[in-house]
C-alpha cells in the first residue's frame, strides 16, 4: 500500500540529516550511559526521541472530506495538549493513517495518549527508510535496553514502496541486534512469543521509525467534532464520568450546576466546580461555558405545594427545563445526565420515564448500563474520583420515602399546581455564566 498525504504540507523530503540526526541523538545514550540493565526497569529509562507517532482509529473509516476535517481538529487538539503541559514541539505533520509530532521531549507520547481520538502513541527515533539505517539504530538501542541473557524480538511493519518485505526488515534488524549485543559481551536470545524486550520498526515511504514502547490512548473522536451538549453537573461520582464519556465521543460540554442552597452546603458547589476544572484538563484549547442556576427557590415551591414523595422527580424535571433553555441559547444538541438505571431510588425505569414525560428534550444517559464499580474505576482514570468522594452532606430536600414507581400522569398533574414558566424564567435570569 502506498503512503498518501492529506495535504501538500505533510509531504517530507528525506535528506542527509535524517540519518545523522538519529546518530546524534543516540550519542546521548552513550554520553549519559542510559541503560535498563543498571538498576532501572525498561519502563523507567528515559527514551530519547525525535518524533512521536500518533495513531487513530475511527477517523480512518470516515469519508475523505470528513476524515480530513476530523484530522485537522485532532491536530489542533494535539497542539493544545502539548502547550498546556509545557512540551515543546517544532512541527506537526500528517501522513496517511498517522500524525507525527517532531519533538525531543520523551514525555510527549504519554501526554498525547490523553487526547480524545488518539488510539496509541510512541516516542520514536527516525532514520532513512532502508534496511541498513533501521538495523543500525536498532543495534545501538539494543546495547542499552537488552540485558545479558534476555530474550528479544523485532516487530516490523512497512507501508509504501520498498524493495524488501516486513520479514526482511525483521531479519536485518534482528541480525544487527544480535551481533551488536555479542560485541559488548552479552548473550542474546530470541523469543517471538514472549520476549523480555521488543524493538518496533515502522518503515514508511520517506522515513523509518524505531521505538520501544506504545502508550494506549483514550480513543473516541476528536473533541469538538460532534457539536456541544449541556451536562447537568452535580459533582458526585456519576455526572463527571458521564460528561467525560460524551467528550470522548467528540462532544463539547456546557456544564450546568443547579445550586440547591439552602438545601445543600456550599461545599457541594465547590466540589462540582472542582470536577469541572478537572474535566477541563482533558480539553485544553477549548473554553467551558458554565452555568450556575439558583435551584433552591424551586425546591421550596415543590415542598410547599406538592406531594412530598415526588420532590426529586419534580426537581429533575425542572432541571431538564432549565437545561433545555440553556441548550437552545447555546445552540447545543442535547442534555447529558449521570443517571444509571436502578442505582438509586430516583433512577428506576418508571421514574426515568416520568422525568421526561411530555418534555420534548433530547436526553443522553451514557452511564445507563454501568454499575457503581465501573463508574468508580472510570472516575479514578479521569481524575475526578477523589474530588467526587469528598463529603459535602446530602441534599436536605430529599424526602424520607421518595417515589420509586412514579405514575407519569400524576407527576404531570402535580406540575399544574405550579407556574412552571415563571419558575424557569426566574431561575435563568438569576443564573451566573462563567467562562473556564
Amino acid at each position: 500500500m502506498t503512503d498518501k498525504s492529506n495535504d501538500a504540507e505533510t509531504k517530507i523530503e528525506l535528506d542527509a540529516p535524517a540519518q545523522s540526526k538519529s546518530r546524534n541523538i543516540l550519542k546521548k545514550y552513550d554520553e549519559n550511559r542510559y541503560s535498563s540493565c543498571s538498576g532501572s526497569s525498561h519502563s523507567e529509562v528515559e527514551v530519547l526521541t525525535d518524533v512521536v507517532i500518533v495513531r487513530y482509529g475511527e477517523l480512518a473509516l470516515k469519508s475523505p472530506g470528513i476524515r480530513n476535517w476530523y484530522e485537522k481538529i485532532l491536530i489542533k487538539n494535539i497542539a493544545a495538549m502539548l502547550n498546556s503541559r509545557g512540551i515543546f514541539f517544532s512541527r506537526i505533520r500528517r501522513e496517511w493513517g498517522r500524525i507525527f509530532i517532531e519533538t525531543i521531549d520523551s514525555h510527549a507520547a504519554e501526554a498525547l495518549a490523553d487526547v480524545f481520538g488518539v488510539v496509541s502513541t510512541s516516542a520514536a527515533l527516525t532514520t532513512e527508510p532502508s534496511l541498513e539505517g533501521s538495523a543500525s539504530v536498532c543495534a545501538t538501542l539494543a546495547q542499552y535496553f537488552i540485558c545479558d541473557g534476555e530474550f528479544f524480538a523485532i516487530r516490523a511493519r512497512k507501508s509504501g514502496n520498498h524493495p524488501f518485505s516486513s520479514a526482511d526488515i525483521g531479519k536485518a534488524c534482528g541480525d544487527a541486534v544480535w551481533n551488536s549485543l555479542e560485541e559488548v559481551g552479552k548473550h542474546p536470545r530470541v523469543n517471538l512469543t514472549s520476549p523480555d524486550k521488543e524493538i518496533f520498526v515502522e518503515m514508511r515511504q520517506n522515513l523509518a521509525y524505531i521505538y520501544l514502547k506504545t502508550f494506549k490512548g483514550v480513543g473516541g473522536l476528536p473533541l469538538g467534532t460532534q457539536g456541544s451538549m449541556v451536562v447537568l453537573m452535580s459533582g458526585g461520582l456519576d455526572s463527571p464520568v458521564a460528561a467525560w464519556l460524551m467528550m470522548k465521543r467528540g462532544v463539547m460540554i456546557i456544564p450546568v450546576y443547579c445550586n440547591n442552597t439552602p438545601y445543600a452546603q456550599n461545599e457541594a458547589k465547590e466540589r462540582a466546580f472542582d470536577c469541572i476544572h478537572q474535566l477541563h484538563k482533558w480539553a485544553p484549547g477549548h473554553q467551558f461555558t458554565t452555568y450556575e442556576i439558583p435551584h433552591g427557590p424551586n425546591l421550596q415551591a415543590f415542598i410547599a405545594k406538592c406531594n412530598r414523595k415526588n420532590t426529586c422527580l419534580l426537581c429533575k424535571r425542572m432541571m431538564y427545563r432549565e437545561a433545555y433553555e440553556i441548550m437552545k441559547t447555546e445552540k447545543a444538541s442535547g442534555i447529558i445526565t449521570g443517571s444509571s438505571l436502578g442505582q438509586v431510588a430516583s433512577q428506576t425505569a418508571a421514574n426515568m420515564y416520568a422525568e421526561v414525560y411530555q418534555l420534548p428534550i433530547p436526553v443522553y444517559h451514557p452511564l445507563i448500563a454501568f454499575d457503581k464499580t465501573e463508574i468508580m474505576d472510570m472516575a479514578r482514570k479521569i481524575g475526578t474520583y477523589d474530588i467526587s468522594s469528598r463529603s459535602v452532606g446530602s441534599c436536605t430536600a430529599v424526602p424520607e420515602r421518595p417515589e420509586i414507581g412514579a405514575n407519569y400522569d400524576l407527576i404531570a398533574l402535580e406540575e399544574k399546581k405550579m407556574d412552571l414558566e415563571t419558575m424557569v424564567s426566574s431561575a435563568l435570569k438569576a443564573a451566573q455564566v462563567l467562562k473556564l
